[in-house]
């Protein structure tokens, strides 16, 4: 992953591997923590709230993992549609995302 330092203010234009890392072990951790606890609020897994909740859950848990995939391939913060770097302020929210937010916007049409 390319690593711009030459930024003057305090946040890099890009993330680094391990800042990357760092944000994906949280998202992840914090989607399994949902997970467990919806499955111990004692809802019935029939539940089509519930059911939803932990598919939505599921997908995210994927895409971290896809991302963390990306950071070994080297193509972590390069947006799938046009191949341009995504933001490092849009991966410190959605570490995890694969888009740009115009691709994203694309993508969801």
């Amino acid at each position: 992953m390319p690593l711009d330092t030459s930024r003057t203010d305090s946040r890099p234009a890009r993330l680094t591997a391990h800042d990357a890392r760092q944000r994906l072990e949280h998202a992840r951790n914090s989607r399994i923590a949902q997970l467990r606890a919806l499955r111990e609020s004692g809802q019935s897994a029939e539940d089509p709230l519930m059911s939803a909740q932990a598919d939505a859950i599921g997908k995210v848990l994927k895409e971290i993992d896809a991302a963390f995939a990306r950071i070994d391939e080297g193509t972590y913060g390069t947006c799938v549609g046009c191949s341009a770097p995504v933001p490092a302020e849009r991966l410190e929210i959605l570490p995890y995302t694969r888009h740009c937010v115009a691709c994203q916007r694309r993508a969801a049409v």
